[in-house]
């Protein structure tokens, strides 16, 4: 039976949830698949390339998460807190999200629904992309920060409950310095 891409996919998240992303190789993928590492290059042009389609599918999960309803603020959380729970769904996957090569369309598609929430609300495009900005920034920090350094040492409590307060922070920085008054 030929090798095919959704295969190859398919083993390379396993592995990278066994084994992580430093010891994620195309060597060891071939292995797993039973096939010579020249074989994945059909599916996939690069390492990076295979890389970005696993980010691309751990994107699924937040882009299914994205609200349409309730306020700028709610719908802000909420897209944060999806992407986290995205991230920390795959071994190192804030680090995979972080070190995408190509802008995933998923978190193009995010990114820009917030933008265009945060403008009907009355931001300026640039103050939308800015705070949309910070957002992304804030959970790709804090959640490589959790899964570098912190899983199984802090309290899974505790974790979330410093996320939701600086993602608050955030957000209330945006309130003031982005949203027009009693938006």
């Amino acid at each position: 039976m030929p090798l095919r891409q959704a295969d190859v996919l398919a083993a390379a998240v396993a592995l990278l949830d066994e084994v992580g992303l430093d010891e994620l190789s195309t060597r060891k993928l071939a292995d797993r698949l039973g096939v010579r590492p020249g074989a994945l290059y059909w599916h996939y042009a690069s390492k990076q390339a295979l890389l970005d389609a696993i980010a691309e599918q751990v994107l699924t999960r937040m882009a299914a998460d994205l609200p349409d309803t309730g306020d700028w603020a709610e719908r802000l959380r909420a897209f944060g807190h999806g992407l986290r729970r995205a991230m920390l769904a795959r071994r190192d996957g804030a680090r995979l999200i972080s070190t995408m090569n190509d802008v995933s369309p998923l978190m193009m598609d995010g990114f820009t629904q917030m933008v265009d929430m945060l403008c009907a609300a009355g931001a300026s495009f640039e103050g939308a992309v800015a705070g949309v900005d910070a957002v992304t920034s804030f959970v790709n920090g804090y959640t490589l920060e959790e899964q570098a350094r912190k899983v199984g040492r802090v309290p899974r409590e505790f974790l979330d409950l410093g996320f939701a307060t600086g993602l608050d922070i955030v957000v209330a920085g945006l309130q003031a310095r982005v949203m027009p008054p009693g938006a």
